[in-house]
This record gives C-alpha cells, sequence and structure tokens, in this order.
C-alpha cells in the first residue's frame, strides 16, 4: 500500500480497509449460508421426503455451486480492492457479476419453491 503521511488521509485510508474487510466477510456469510441451504436441501430434506428425491439433491448442489461462486467472488474483489488502494484509487463491483449472482440466487430460489410444491 502506498504511504500516506496526512492524518486525514490515514484515517480514510483505515476505515476504506476495514470497510472492505467487511464487505469481504459479508461475501463469506453469504457463502456459508449457501452451504448451509445446500446440506438442507440436498443432504437432509431428501432423507425425509418419500419418493423422488432427485430435485432436491439436485438444488441442493446448484446452492453448492451458488457458494463456491461467491467464496471465489470473495477472494477476487479482495484482490481488486486492495490492488485499487495500492494505486489510490477505487474500484466498483461489476454489474455481470452482480447479475450472474442474483440470477443465480434466483432461480435457485425459484428452483426450490417448485421442488417443494411439486413434491406435496
Amino acid at each position: 500500500m502506498r504511504a500516506v503521511s496526512d492524518p486525514d488521509d490515514i484515517d480514510a485510508t483505515r476505515r476504506t480497509v476495514l470497510a472492505a474487510e467487511r464487505t469481504w466477510l459479508a461475501w463469506w456469510r453469504s457463502g456459508i449460508a449457501a452451504v448451509a441451504a445446500s446440506v438442507a436441501v440436498g443432504g437432509v430434506v431428501p432423507e425425509l421426503v418419500e419418493g423422488d428425491r432427485w430435485g432436491y439433491v439436485a438444488v441442493g448442489a446448484g446452492y453448492a455451486l451458488l457458494a463456491l461462486a461467491l467464496f471465489v467472488g470473495a477472494w477476487l474483489r479482495q484482490r481488486q480492492v486492495q490492488a485499487a488502494l495500492a494505486r489510490g484509487g477505487y474500484v466498483g463491483v461489476d454489474p455481470t457479476w452482480v447479475f450472474v449472482l442474483s440470477a443465480a440466487a434466483a432461480l435457485l430460489a425459484l428452483a426450490t419453491l417448485v421442488v417443494i410444491i411439486t413434491a406435496s
């Protein structure tokens, strides 16, 4: 990271770094939640229901893939932010990445709903 001498700049840099860390942890919390959904939907629920279980397993696998994408995204985002801070700049989140993750989460929620409704 570049050297900062003005106390106001030091404080602003500290706040920015801490905000980036909180954001990284939020990505991790979302990934952990997706892992929990994967275990619940794809592992636990199929043991509790009668009949076809493949839908639950497929949706559970989707949640696991979403978790993987969130963990990788957290790592990539943290690298981008640190590089931008080292340059004294800013980098926003790629709108395509936001769309892909949001669409994947929405599709998984819809798939979960469909599997639950059709299993009833």
